[in-house]
């Protein structure tokens, strides 16, 4: 089996996501980003934009959610990003 991040989504209302996946895509306020297993551990303001996660590996994202900004926060545990508001698409 490939290799997995932990990826959990928190909005202030609840959390919405926490799951093992292949990739997230964020829209980082210096252009968007892919967050792998393995990434080297970082900070980064989120810009309004759509956030996919990939639970496979392969070219069609699993889910999708539109969020209003918020911040991404990567380390050897995982991918958290804390989100202004989000809602799943």
């Amino acid at each position: 089996m490939a290799a997995t991040l932990q990826f959990e989504l928190v909005s202030p209302e609840r959390k919405l996501a926490s799951e093992a996946v292949a990739m997230v895509v964020v829209p980082g306020v210096e252009g968007d980003f892919g967050v792998l297993p393995g990434h080297a551990p970082m900070m980064s303001t989120i810009r309004p934009g759509i956030i996919e996660i990939y639970a496979n590996e392969g070219t069609t994202p699993s889910a999708r959610y539109e969020i209003d900004g918020g911040f991404a926060e990567v380390t050897p545990e995982g991918l958290t990003i804390l989100a202004e508001a989000a809602t799943r698409l």
